[in-house]
Protein backbone atom coordinates (compact mmCIF):
# COMPACT_ATOMS: atom_id res chain seq x y z
CA UNK A 1 0.00 0.00 0.00
CA UNK A 2 2.95 2.35 0.61
CA UNK A 3 3.81 2.59 -3.07
CA UNK A 4 0.28 3.43 -4.11
CA UNK A 5 0.76 6.83 -5.73
CA UNK A 6 4.24 6.15 -7.14
CA UNK A 7 2.96 2.93 -8.57
CA UNK A 8 -0.09 4.82 -9.83
CA UNK A 9 2.06 6.99 -12.13
CA UNK A 10 4.01 3.96 -13.34
CA UNK A 11 0.75 2.21 -14.26
CA UNK A 12 -0.47 5.18 -16.24
CA UNK A 13 2.71 5.45 -18.30
CA UNK A 14 2.86 1.70 -18.87
CA UNK A 15 -0.72 1.65 -20.10
CA UNK A 16 -0.29 4.59 -22.48
CA UNK A 17 0.81 2.29 -25.30
CA UNK A 18 -1.61 -0.47 -24.37
CA UNK A 19 -4.53 0.71 -26.47
CA UNK A 20 -5.28 -2.83 -27.60
CA UNK A 21 -6.16 -3.84 -24.03
CA UNK A 22 -8.36 -0.78 -23.57
CA UNK A 23 -10.21 -1.48 -26.78
CA UNK A 24 -10.94 -5.03 -25.72
CA UNK A 25 -14.64 -5.85 -26.02
CA UNK A 26 -14.89 -7.05 -22.42
CA UNK A 27 -13.21 -3.89 -21.08
CA UNK A 28 -15.49 -1.67 -23.16
CA UNK A 29 -18.51 -3.58 -21.86
CA UNK A 30 -17.39 -3.09 -18.25
CA UNK A 31 -16.80 0.61 -18.83
CA UNK A 32 -20.32 0.94 -20.25
CA UNK A 33 -21.70 -0.77 -17.14
CA UNK A 34 -19.69 1.59 -14.96
CA UNK A 35 -21.07 4.58 -16.91
CA UNK A 36 -24.60 3.31 -16.28
CA UNK A 37 -23.93 2.94 -12.55
CA UNK A 38 -22.54 6.47 -12.31
CA UNK A 39 -25.70 7.78 -14.00
CA UNK A 40 -27.61 6.09 -11.15
CA UNK A 41 -25.45 7.66 -8.41
CA UNK A 42 -28.36 9.69 -7.02
CA UNK A 43 -30.42 6.51 -6.71
CA UNK A 44 -27.62 4.75 -4.78
CA UNK A 45 -27.33 7.79 -2.49
CA UNK A 46 -31.09 7.71 -1.98
CA UNK A 47 -30.90 4.03 -1.01
CA UNK A 48 -28.18 4.86 1.50
CA UNK A 49 -30.23 7.76 2.91
CA UNK A 50 -33.31 5.54 3.29
CA UNK A 51 -31.31 3.00 5.30
CA UNK A 52 -29.99 5.80 7.50
CA UNK A 53 -33.50 7.24 7.93
CA UNK A 54 -34.79 3.85 9.11
CA UNK A 55 -31.98 3.57 11.69
CA UNK A 56 -32.47 7.17 12.80
CA UNK A 57 -36.21 6.60 13.28
CA UNK A 58 -35.45 3.80 15.73
CA UNK A 59 -33.65 6.17 18.11
CA UNK A 60 -36.85 7.41 19.69
CA UNK A 61 -37.77 3.89 20.82
CA UNK A 62 -34.41 3.01 22.40
CA UNK A 63 -34.58 2.55 26.16
CA UNK A 64 -31.15 1.44 27.32
CA UNK A 65 -27.67 2.74 26.73
CA UNK A 66 -26.66 -0.53 25.08
CA UNK A 67 -29.54 -0.24 22.59
CA UNK A 68 -28.33 3.28 21.79
CA UNK A 69 -24.79 1.91 21.41
CA UNK A 70 -25.78 -0.72 18.82
CA UNK A 71 -27.98 1.70 16.91
CA UNK A 72 -25.09 4.18 16.78
CA UNK A 73 -22.85 1.40 15.46
CA UNK A 74 -25.32 0.60 12.69
CA UNK A 75 -25.45 4.28 11.73
CA UNK A 76 -21.65 4.41 11.72
CA UNK A 77 -21.54 1.39 9.35
CA UNK A 78 -23.73 3.32 6.92
CA UNK A 79 -21.78 6.58 7.24
CA UNK A 80 -18.10 5.62 7.55
CA UNK A 81 -17.40 5.49 3.79
CA UNK A 82 -20.27 7.84 2.91
CA UNK A 83 -19.94 10.95 5.10
CA UNK A 84 -16.97 11.13 7.42
CA UNK A 85 -18.32 13.99 9.59
CA UNK A 86 -21.55 12.13 10.35
CA UNK A 87 -19.64 8.90 10.99
CA UNK A 88 -17.34 10.76 13.43
CA UNK A 89 -20.41 11.98 15.33
CA UNK A 90 -21.45 8.40 16.10
CA UNK A 91 -17.86 7.40 16.88
CA UNK A 92 -17.73 10.05 19.59
CA UNK A 93 -21.16 9.08 20.94
CA UNK A 94 -20.18 5.43 21.25
CA UNK A 95 -16.88 6.37 22.90
CA UNK A 96 -18.90 8.23 25.54
CA UNK A 97 -21.27 5.26 25.96
CA UNK A 98 -18.37 2.82 26.20
CA UNK A 99 -16.84 4.90 29.00
CA UNK A 100 -20.18 5.22 30.81
CA UNK A 101 -20.78 1.45 30.54
CA UNK A 102 -17.16 0.76 31.53
CA UNK A 103 -16.41 -1.37 28.43
CA UNK A 104 -12.64 -1.05 27.77
CA UNK A 105 -12.75 -3.18 24.61
CA UNK A 106 -15.57 -1.07 23.22
CA UNK A 107 -13.49 2.03 23.95
CA UNK A 108 -10.53 0.49 22.10
CA UNK A 109 -12.75 -0.47 19.13
CA UNK A 110 -14.09 3.04 18.69
CA UNK A 111 -10.66 4.62 19.06
CA UNK A 112 -9.58 2.36 16.15
CA UNK A 113 -12.59 3.49 14.10
CA UNK A 114 -11.86 7.10 14.99
CA UNK A 115 -8.29 6.62 13.78
CA UNK A 116 -9.62 5.25 10.49
CA UNK A 117 -11.86 8.28 9.89
CA UNK A 118 -9.08 10.71 10.77
CA UNK A 119 -6.68 8.95 8.40
CA UNK A 120 -9.31 8.74 5.64
CA UNK A 121 -9.84 12.52 5.84
CA UNK A 122 -6.09 13.25 5.78
CA UNK A 123 -5.53 13.93 9.51
CA UNK A 124 -2.77 11.33 9.82
CA UNK A 125 -1.05 12.62 12.98
CA UNK A 126 -4.36 12.83 14.82
CA UNK A 127 -5.18 9.34 13.57
CA UNK A 128 -1.94 8.00 15.08
CA UNK A 129 -2.64 9.73 18.41
CA UNK A 130 -6.11 8.17 18.52
CA UNK A 131 -4.43 4.76 18.85
CA UNK A 132 -2.15 5.77 21.75
CA UNK A 133 -4.35 4.35 24.48
CA UNK A 134 -5.08 1.02 22.70
CA UNK A 135 -3.34 -2.07 24.13
CA UNK A 136 -3.28 -4.72 21.37
CA UNK A 137 -2.52 -7.59 23.75
CA UNK A 138 -5.80 -7.05 25.64
CA UNK A 139 -7.98 -7.10 22.51
CA UNK A 140 -9.96 -10.02 21.09
CA UNK A 141 -8.66 -11.63 17.88
CA UNK A 142 -11.14 -9.86 15.53
CA UNK A 143 -10.37 -6.51 17.16
CA UNK A 144 -6.62 -7.17 16.91
CA UNK A 145 -7.13 -7.68 13.15
CA UNK A 146 -8.90 -4.30 12.99
CA UNK A 147 -6.19 -2.64 15.11
CA UNK A 148 -3.22 -3.93 13.12
CA UNK A 149 -5.11 -3.35 9.87
CA UNK A 150 -5.66 0.27 10.84
CA UNK A 151 -1.92 0.68 11.46
CA UNK A 152 -1.21 -0.80 8.02
CA UNK A 153 -3.72 1.66 6.50
CA UNK A 154 -2.24 4.58 8.49
CA UNK A 155 1.42 3.99 7.64
CA UNK A 156 0.59 3.38 3.96
CA UNK A 157 -1.00 6.86 3.93
CA UNK A 158 2.03 8.36 5.64
CA UNK A 159 4.13 6.96 2.79
CA UNK A 160 1.77 8.18 0.11
CA UNK A 161 1.78 11.81 1.20
CA UNK A 162 5.60 12.13 1.37
CA UNK A 163 7.37 13.55 -1.66
CA UNK A 164 10.48 12.28 -3.44
CA UNK A 165 12.68 14.24 -1.02
CA UNK A 166 11.72 11.97 1.89
CA UNK A 167 12.71 8.54 0.57
CA UNK A 168 14.43 7.48 3.80
CA UNK A 169 11.40 8.29 5.96
CA UNK A 170 9.11 6.71 3.42
CA UNK A 171 11.11 3.47 3.56
CA UNK A 172 10.67 3.51 7.35
CA UNK A 173 6.91 3.77 6.93
CA UNK A 174 7.05 0.97 4.38
CA UNK A 175 8.84 -1.29 6.88
CA UNK A 176 6.22 -0.54 9.50
CA UNK A 177 3.46 -1.24 7.00
CA UNK A 178 4.99 -4.66 6.28
CA UNK A 179 5.54 -5.26 10.00
CA UNK A 180 1.88 -4.64 10.83
CA UNK A 181 0.79 -6.69 7.81
CA UNK A 182 2.65 -9.63 9.35
CA UNK A 183 0.93 -8.85 12.66
CA UNK A 184 -2.45 -9.02 10.91
CA UNK A 185 -1.59 -12.44 9.48
CA UNK A 186 -0.60 -13.69 12.91
CA UNK A 187 -4.18 -13.26 14.20
CA UNK A 188 -6.53 -13.17 11.19
CA UNK A 189 -8.60 -16.22 10.30
CA UNK A 190 -9.37 -17.41 6.73
CA UNK A 191 -13.10 -16.82 7.25
CA UNK A 192 -12.51 -13.13 7.97
CA UNK A 193 -13.98 -10.98 5.11
CA UNK A 194 -10.65 -9.11 4.82
CA UNK A 195 -8.46 -12.22 4.82
CA UNK A 196 -7.90 -12.24 1.03
CA UNK A 197 -7.43 -8.45 1.02
CA UNK A 198 -4.47 -8.66 3.41
CA UNK A 199 -3.18 -11.81 1.73
CA UNK A 200 -3.14 -10.00 -1.62
CA UNK A 201 -1.06 -7.13 -0.27
CA UNK A 202 1.28 -9.47 1.63
CA UNK A 203 2.11 -11.70 -1.37
CA UNK A 204 1.74 -9.08 -4.10
CA UNK A 205 5.45 -8.96 -4.97
CA UNK A 206 6.25 -12.62 -4.26
CA UNK A 207 6.24 -15.77 -6.44
CA UNK A 208 2.94 -16.74 -4.81
CA UNK A 209 1.23 -13.66 -6.26
CA UNK A 210 -0.57 -15.50 -9.10
CA UNK A 211 -1.83 -18.21 -6.76
CA UNK A 212 -3.35 -15.52 -4.54
CA UNK A 213 -4.77 -13.82 -7.66
CA UNK A 214 -6.50 -17.04 -8.72
CA UNK A 215 -7.89 -17.44 -5.20
CA UNK A 216 -9.22 -13.87 -5.26
CA UNK A 217 -10.66 -14.25 -8.76
CA UNK A 218 -12.48 -17.44 -7.76
CA UNK A 219 -13.83 -15.79 -4.61
CA UNK A 220 -15.05 -12.78 -6.60
CA UNK A 221 -16.55 -14.80 -9.48
CA UNK A 222 -19.95 -14.67 -7.73
CA UNK A 223 -19.62 -11.08 -6.54
CA UNK A 224 -22.69 -8.87 -6.72
CA UNK A 225 -20.53 -5.69 -6.68
CA UNK A 226 -22.42 -4.22 -3.74
CA UNK A 227 -20.12 -4.42 -0.68
CA UNK A 228 -17.00 -2.59 0.39
CA UNK A 229 -15.24 -5.94 0.70
CA UNK A 230 -15.90 -6.59 -3.00
CA UNK A 231 -14.46 -3.20 -3.92
CA UNK A 232 -11.35 -3.78 -1.78
CA UNK A 233 -10.74 -7.32 -3.07
CA UNK A 234 -11.18 -6.27 -6.71
CA UNK A 235 -8.74 -3.43 -6.09
CA UNK A 236 -5.96 -5.58 -4.65
CA UNK A 237 -6.53 -8.15 -7.43
CA UNK A 238 -6.04 -5.43 -10.05
CA UNK A 239 -2.76 -4.45 -8.35
CA UNK A 240 -1.45 -8.01 -8.50
CA UNK A 241 -2.22 -8.31 -12.21
CA UNK A 242 -0.59 -4.94 -12.94
CA UNK A 243 2.63 -6.04 -11.22
CA UNK A 244 2.52 -9.22 -13.33
CA UNK A 245 2.14 -7.04 -16.50
CA UNK A 246 -1.36 -8.39 -17.22
CA UNK A 247 -2.66 -5.04 -18.44
CA UNK A 248 -6.06 -6.29 -19.60
CA UNK A 249 -6.82 -7.99 -16.28
CA UNK A 250 -5.59 -4.91 -14.41
CA UNK A 251 -8.10 -2.71 -16.24
CA UNK A 252 -10.86 -5.30 -15.85
CA UNK A 253 -10.58 -5.58 -12.07
CA UNK A 254 -9.94 -1.88 -11.34
CA UNK A 255 -13.23 -1.21 -13.22
CA UNK A 256 -14.96 -3.92 -11.14
CA UNK A 257 -13.65 -2.28 -7.96
CA UNK A 258 -14.97 1.10 -9.12
CA UNK A 259 -18.39 -0.41 -9.87
CA UNK A 260 -18.62 -1.82 -6.35
CA UNK A 261 -17.57 1.54 -4.87
CA UNK A 262 -20.22 3.36 -6.90
CA UNK A 263 -22.92 0.93 -5.80
CA UNK A 264 -22.15 1.48 -2.09
CA UNK A 265 -21.85 5.27 -2.59
CA UNK A 266 -18.25 5.22 -1.33
CA UNK A 267 -17.07 8.78 -0.70
CA UNK A 268 -13.40 7.79 -0.51
CA UNK A 269 -13.33 6.12 -3.96
CA UNK A 270 -9.67 5.58 -4.86
CA UNK A 271 -10.32 3.01 -7.60
CA UNK A 272 -12.32 5.38 -9.81
CA UNK A 273 -9.76 8.17 -9.31
CA UNK A 274 -6.99 5.86 -10.50
CA UNK A 275 -9.11 4.61 -13.42
CA UNK A 276 -9.85 8.21 -14.47
CA UNK A 277 -6.16 9.01 -14.71
CA UNK A 278 -5.42 5.78 -16.61
CA UNK A 279 -8.16 6.53 -19.15
CA UNK A 280 -6.86 10.08 -19.43
CA UNK A 281 -3.45 8.69 -20.42
CA UNK A 282 -5.14 6.31 -22.87
CA UNK A 283 -6.90 9.25 -24.56
CA UNK A 284 -10.46 8.59 -23.32
CA UNK A 285 -10.83 12.17 -22.07
CA UNK A 286 -14.64 12.19 -21.86
CA UNK A 287 -14.80 9.24 -19.48
CA UNK A 288 -11.79 10.49 -17.50
CA UNK A 289 -13.46 13.88 -17.06
CA UNK A 290 -16.75 12.28 -15.94
CA UNK A 291 -15.03 9.93 -13.49
CA UNK A 292 -12.76 12.55 -11.89
CA UNK A 293 -15.72 14.93 -11.39
CA UNK A 294 -17.63 12.11 -9.68
CA UNK A 295 -14.62 11.45 -7.41
CA UNK A 296 -14.32 15.15 -6.56
CA UNK A 297 -18.01 15.43 -5.64
CA UNK A 298 -17.77 12.36 -3.39
CA UNK A 299 -14.54 13.54 -1.77
CA UNK A 300 -16.17 16.91 -1.00
CA UNK A 301 -19.19 15.17 0.51
CA UNK A 302 -16.92 12.83 2.49
CA UNK A 303 -14.92 15.86 3.76
CA UNK A 304 -11.58 14.33 2.70
CA UNK A 305 -9.53 17.49 2.35
CA UNK A 306 -6.34 15.76 1.24
CA UNK A 307 -8.06 13.72 -1.44
CA UNK A 308 -9.93 16.81 -2.67
CA UNK A 309 -6.59 18.55 -3.19
CA UNK A 310 -5.12 15.52 -4.99
CA UNK A 311 -8.15 15.07 -7.18
CA UNK A 312 -8.17 18.75 -8.05
CA UNK A 313 -4.65 18.45 -9.49
CA UNK A 314 -5.65 15.47 -11.62
CA UNK A 315 -8.88 17.21 -12.56
CA UNK A 316 -6.97 20.27 -13.71
CA UNK A 317 -4.79 18.16 -16.00
CA UNK A 318 -7.83 16.38 -17.44
CA UNK A 319 -9.75 19.66 -17.72
CA UNK A 320 -6.90 21.31 -19.61
CA UNK A 321 -6.74 18.34 -21.97
CA UNK A 322 -10.51 18.52 -22.35
CA UNK A 323 -10.35 22.25 -23.21
CA UNK A 324 -7.42 21.68 -25.58
CA UNK A 325 -9.36 18.97 -27.40
CA UNK A 326 -12.40 21.24 -27.66
CA UNK A 327 -10.19 24.05 -28.96
CA UNK A 328 -8.81 21.79 -31.69
CA UNK A 329 -12.31 20.63 -32.52
CA UNK A 330 -13.43 24.27 -32.82
CA UNK A 331 -10.47 24.98 -35.11
CA UNK A 332 -11.40 22.04 -37.29
CA UNK A 333 -15.03 23.18 -37.23
CA UNK A 334 -13.95 26.66 -38.36
CA UNK A 335 -11.98 25.14 -41.23
CA UNK A 336 -14.95 22.97 -42.13
CA UNK A 337 -17.22 26.05 -42.12
CA UNK A 338 -14.88 27.88 -44.51
CA UNK A 339 -14.73 24.85 -46.78
CA UNK A 340 -18.51 24.45 -46.65
CA UNK A 341 -18.96 28.16 -47.48
CA UNK A 342 -16.67 27.87 -50.51
CA UNK A 343 -18.46 24.72 -51.59
CA UNK A 344 -21.80 26.49 -51.15
CA UNK A 345 -20.71 29.26 -53.53
CA UNK A 346 -19.49 26.66 -56.01
CA UNK A 347 -22.77 24.80 -55.60
CA UNK A 348 -24.80 27.97 -56.26
CA UNK A 349 -22.84 28.65 -59.45
CA UNK A 350 -23.30 25.03 -60.44
CA UNK A 351 -27.06 25.26 -59.87
CA UNK A 352 -27.32 28.33 -62.12
CA UNK A 353 -25.28 26.64 -64.81
CA UNK A 354 -27.31 23.43 -64.50
CA UNK A 355 -30.57 25.41 -64.70
CA UNK A 356 -29.51 26.94 -68.00
CA UNK A 357 -28.39 23.62 -69.33
CA UNK A 358 -31.69 22.07 -68.26
CA UNK A 359 -33.62 24.67 -70.26
CA UNK A 360 -31.58 23.83 -73.34
CA UNK A 361 -31.99 20.17 -72.60
CA UNK A 362 -35.75 20.61 -72.27
CA UNK A 363 -35.96 22.09 -75.76
CA UNK A 364 -33.79 19.33 -77.15
CA UNK A 365 -35.90 16.75 -75.35
CA UNK A 366 -39.08 18.11 -76.94
CA UNK A 367 -37.62 17.69 -80.40
CA UNK A 368 -36.28 14.32 -79.48
CA UNK A 369 -39.70 13.21 -78.23
CA UNK A 370 -41.24 14.02 -81.61
CA UNK A 371 -38.57 12.00 -83.33
CA UNK A 372 -39.01 9.19 -80.83
CA UNK A 373 -42.73 9.14 -81.46
CA UNK A 374 -42.18 8.52 -85.17
CA UNK A 375 -39.50 6.01 -84.40
CA UNK A 376 -41.78 4.21 -81.91
CA UNK A 377 -44.40 3.72 -84.60
CA UNK A 378 -41.84 1.98 -86.80
CA UNK A 379 -40.54 0.05 -83.81
CA UNK A 380 -44.04 -1.19 -82.99
CA UNK A 381 -44.44 -2.44 -86.56
CA UNK A 382 -41.05 -4.10 -86.38
CA UNK A 383 -41.90 -5.54 -82.97
CA UNK A 384 -45.13 -7.03 -84.33
CA UNK A 385 -43.21 -8.64 -87.17
CA UNK A 386 -40.64 -9.97 -84.72
CA UNK A 387 -43.43 -11.37 -82.54
CA UNK A 388 -44.91 -13.21 -85.46
CA UNK A 389 -41.50 -14.50 -86.46
CA UNK A 390 -40.90 -15.63 -82.85
CA UNK A 391 -44.23 -17.47 -82.84
CA UNK A 392 -43.31 -19.17 -86.08
CA UNK A 393 -39.91 -20.11 -84.68
CA UNK A 394 -41.53 -21.53 -81.54
CA UNK A 395 -43.91 -23.61 -83.65
CA UNK A 396 -41.00 -24.79 -85.79
CA UNK A 397 -38.99 -25.72 -82.66
CA UNK A 398 -42.03 -27.59 -81.29
CA UNK A 399 -42.45 -29.46 -84.58
CA UNK A 400 -38.75 -30.27 -84.68
CA UNK A 401 -38.98 -31.62 -81.14
CA UNK A 402 -41.95 -33.77 -82.04
CA UNK A 403 -40.16 -34.94 -85.19
CA UNK A 404 -37.06 -35.88 -83.19
CA UNK A 405 -39.23 -37.73 -80.68
CA UNK A 406 -41.05 -39.54 -83.49
CA UNK A 407 -37.75 -40.42 -85.16
CA UNK A 408 -36.40 -41.75 -81.88
CA UNK A 409 -39.52 -43.84 -81.36
CA UNK A 410 -39.39 -45.03 -84.94
CA UNK A 411 -35.70 -45.88 -84.62
CA UNK A 412 -36.40 -47.75 -81.41
CA UNK A 413 -39.41 -49.51 -82.95
CA UNK A 414 -37.35 -50.53 -86.00
CA UNK A 415 -34.57 -51.79 -83.80
CA UNK A 416 -36.97 -53.79 -81.60
CA UNK A 417 -38.70 -55.20 -84.66
CA UNK A 418 -35.36 -56.14 -86.16
CA UNK A 419 -34.26 -57.87 -82.96
CA UNK A 420 -37.55 -59.66 -82.37
CA UNK A 421 -38.06 -60.64 -86.05
CA UNK A 422 -34.70 -62.37 -85.96
CA UNK A 423 -35.68 -63.90 -82.64
CA UNK A 424 -39.03 -65.12 -84.05
CA UNK A 425 -37.36 -66.60 -87.15
CA UNK A 426 -34.86 -68.38 -84.97
CA UNK A 427 -37.65 -69.76 -82.72
CA UNK A 428 -39.70 -70.86 -85.71
CA UNK A 429 -36.71 -72.59 -87.29
CA UNK A 430 -35.89 -74.20 -83.97
CA UNK A 431 -39.49 -75.38 -83.51
CA UNK A 432 -39.58 -76.77 -87.09
CA UNK A 433 -36.45 -78.74 -86.32
CA UNK A 434 -37.88 -79.94 -83.01
CA UNK A 435 -41.23 -80.92 -84.69
CA UNK A 436 -39.36 -82.81 -87.38
CA UNK A 437 -37.28 -84.57 -84.77
CA UNK A 438 -40.48 -85.31 -82.77
CA UNK A 439 -42.11 -86.68 -86.00
CA UNK A 440 -39.15 -88.94 -86.71
CA UNK A 441 -39.14 -90.18 -83.12
CA UNK A 442 -42.90 -91.01 -83.25
CA UNK A 443 -42.47 -92.62 -86.65
CA UNK A 444 -39.69 -94.90 -85.38
CA UNK A 445 -41.70 -95.91 -82.36
CA UNK A 446 -44.79 -96.57 -84.54
CA UNK A 447 -42.79 -98.80 -86.93
CA UNK A 448 -41.44 -100.83 -84.02
CA UNK A 449 -44.82 -101.05 -82.34
CA UNK A 450 -43.88 -98.98 -79.26
CA UNK A 451 -47.39 -97.58 -78.92
CA UNK A 452 -47.19 -97.31 -75.14
CA UNK A 453 -44.14 -95.03 -75.42
CA UNK A 454 -45.94 -92.96 -78.02
CA UNK A 455 -48.94 -92.57 -75.71
CA UNK A 456 -46.61 -91.74 -72.80
CA UNK A 457 -44.70 -89.09 -74.78
CA UNK A 458 -47.80 -87.44 -76.20
CA UNK A 459 -49.92 -87.53 -73.05
CA UNK A 460 -47.49 -85.65 -70.67
CA UNK A 461 -47.08 -81.80 -70.25
CA UNK A 462 -43.38 -81.85 -69.44
CA UNK A 463 -42.35 -81.14 -72.97
CA UNK A 464 -44.64 -78.14 -73.26
CA UNK A 465 -43.46 -76.77 -69.93
CA UNK A 466 -39.83 -77.15 -70.91
CA UNK A 467 -40.46 -75.48 -74.23
CA UNK A 468 -42.37 -72.67 -72.51
CA UNK A 469 -39.54 -72.20 -69.98
CA UNK A 470 -37.00 -72.05 -72.80
CA UNK A 471 -39.26 -69.61 -74.64
CA UNK A 472 -39.40 -67.30 -71.59
CA UNK A 473 -35.63 -67.54 -71.14
CA UNK A 474 -35.07 -66.58 -74.77
CA UNK A 475 -37.60 -63.73 -74.44
CA UNK A 476 -35.86 -62.48 -71.29
CA UNK A 477 -32.45 -62.65 -72.92
CA UNK A 478 -33.42 -60.75 -76.06
CA UNK A 479 -35.38 -58.13 -74.03
CA UNK A 480 -32.48 -57.46 -71.65
CA UNK A 481 -30.18 -57.34 -74.66
CA UNK A 482 -32.30 -54.50 -76.05
CA UNK A 483 -32.96 -52.86 -72.63
CA UNK A 484 -30.07 -53.88 -70.32
CA UNK A 485 -30.99 -51.29 -67.58
CA UNK A 486 -34.69 -52.16 -67.43
CA UNK A 487 -34.62 -54.08 -64.12
CA UNK A 488 -32.59 -51.37 -62.32
CA UNK A 489 -34.78 -48.57 -63.68
CA UNK A 490 -37.98 -50.49 -62.86
CA UNK A 491 -36.89 -51.11 -59.25
CA UNK A 492 -36.12 -47.41 -58.90
CA UNK A 493 -39.87 -46.76 -59.29
CA UNK A 494 -40.67 -48.95 -56.26
CA UNK A 495 -40.24 -48.41 -52.53
CA UNK A 496 -36.87 -49.82 -51.37
CA UNK A 497 -38.54 -52.56 -49.29
CA UNK A 498 -40.74 -53.62 -52.26
CA UNK A 499 -38.07 -53.91 -54.97
CA UNK A 500 -38.03 -57.14 -57.04
CA UNK A 501 -35.09 -59.51 -56.64
CA UNK A 502 -34.83 -62.14 -59.44
CA UNK A 503 -33.96 -65.69 -58.38
CA UNK A 504 -30.47 -66.89 -59.13
CA UNK A 505 -30.34 -68.37 -62.63
CA UNK A 506 -33.38 -66.37 -63.89
CA UNK A 507 -33.24 -63.21 -65.94
CA UNK A 508 -36.80 -61.95 -65.30
CA UNK A 509 -39.77 -63.16 -63.25
CA UNK A 510 -43.49 -63.00 -64.11
CA UNK A 511 -43.93 -59.45 -62.66
CA UNK A 512 -41.01 -58.12 -64.68
CA UNK A 513 -42.16 -59.96 -67.87
CA UNK A 514 -45.60 -58.33 -67.62
CA UNK A 515 -44.02 -54.86 -67.53
CA UNK A 516 -41.43 -55.87 -70.15
CA UNK A 517 -44.37 -56.45 -72.48
CA UNK A 518 -45.78 -53.08 -71.42
CA UNK A 519 -42.39 -51.57 -72.32
CA UNK A 520 -42.69 -53.21 -75.76
CA UNK A 521 -46.09 -51.56 -76.23
CA UNK A 522 -48.39 -54.44 -75.23
CA UNK A 523 -50.60 -52.97 -72.50
CA UNK A 524 -53.72 -55.14 -72.94
CA UNK A 525 -53.93 -57.58 -70.00
CA UNK A 526 -55.66 -60.22 -72.18
CA UNK A 527 -52.85 -60.24 -74.72
CA UNK A 528 -50.26 -60.30 -71.94
CA UNK A 529 -52.09 -63.26 -70.34
CA UNK A 530 -52.07 -65.16 -73.65
CA UNK A 531 -48.34 -64.52 -74.01
CA UNK A 532 -47.55 -65.68 -70.48
CA UNK A 533 -50.07 -68.56 -70.50
CA UNK A 534 -51.99 -67.35 -67.48
CA UNK A 535 -55.41 -65.81 -66.79
CA UNK A 536 -56.15 -62.10 -67.48
CA UNK A 537 -57.24 -61.77 -63.81
CA UNK A 538 -53.77 -62.89 -62.68
CA UNK A 539 -52.15 -60.29 -64.92
CA UNK A 540 -54.53 -57.62 -63.63
CA UNK A 541 -53.83 -58.49 -59.98
CA UNK A 542 -50.06 -58.45 -60.48
CA UNK A 543 -50.23 -55.08 -62.23
CA UNK A 544 -52.44 -53.62 -59.48
CA UNK A 545 -50.20 -54.97 -56.71
CA UNK A 546 -47.06 -53.59 -58.39
CA UNK A 547 -48.64 -50.12 -58.89
CA UNK A 548 -49.40 -50.01 -55.15
CA UNK A 549 -45.69 -50.51 -54.43
CA UNK A 550 -44.67 -47.56 -56.61
CA UNK A 551 -43.24 -44.30 -55.30
CA UNK A 552 -44.88 -42.40 -58.16
CA UNK A 553 -48.64 -41.81 -58.75
CA UNK A 554 -50.45 -45.01 -59.82
CA UNK A 555 -52.01 -43.39 -62.89
CA UNK A 556 -48.55 -42.47 -64.25
CA UNK A 557 -46.93 -45.86 -63.57
CA UNK A 558 -47.64 -47.56 -66.93
CA UNK A 559 -46.65 -44.44 -68.86
CA UNK A 560 -43.33 -44.16 -67.02
CA UNK A 561 -42.63 -47.92 -67.49
CA UNK A 562 -43.21 -47.59 -71.25
CA UNK A 563 -40.20 -45.24 -71.39
CA UNK A 564 -37.85 -47.16 -69.09
CA UNK A 565 -34.53 -48.65 -70.05
CA UNK A 566 -31.89 -47.15 -72.26
CA UNK A 567 -31.91 -49.10 -75.50
CA UNK A 568 -28.61 -50.86 -76.30
CA UNK A 569 -27.83 -50.50 -80.03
Amino acid sequence: MLKRFCFFWLVCWALTGDLAAHSDVEIEGLLNRLDSLIELKDEFSAIKERKIAVLYAKKSGLRTLEEQYWNNKSLYEEYYVYKADSAMLYVNRNLDLANILNKPEWTAEWNIKKSFLLAATGLLTEALHALDGVDASSLSKPLQVEYYGQLVYLYSHFGQYLGENYLTIRDTYLQKEHQYTDSVFAVIRPEDPLYLWYKGWKYMETPQAMEVAQELAEHLSTSSYDTRYDAMNFYVLSRIYRLQNHENNYLKYIICSAMADVRIANGDIASLEELAFVLFKLGDIDRAYTYINYCLQNAQMFRNRVRVAGISKVQNAIHEAYLERNRKQEERLHIFLVVVSVLSVILLCSIIYIYRQMKRLSQSRFKLNETNHLLNEHVEELSLAQTRLADANEQLILLNGRLKEANAQLRESNYVKEEYIGYVFAICSNYISKLDEFRKNINRKAKTGQYDDIIKVTSGTTMAQNELKEFYHNFDAIFLHVYPDFVTDFNALLHPAERIVVKEGDLLNTDLRIYALVRLGISDSVKIAEFLHCSPQTVYNIRLKTRNKAIIPKEDFAKVVSSLGKMQY
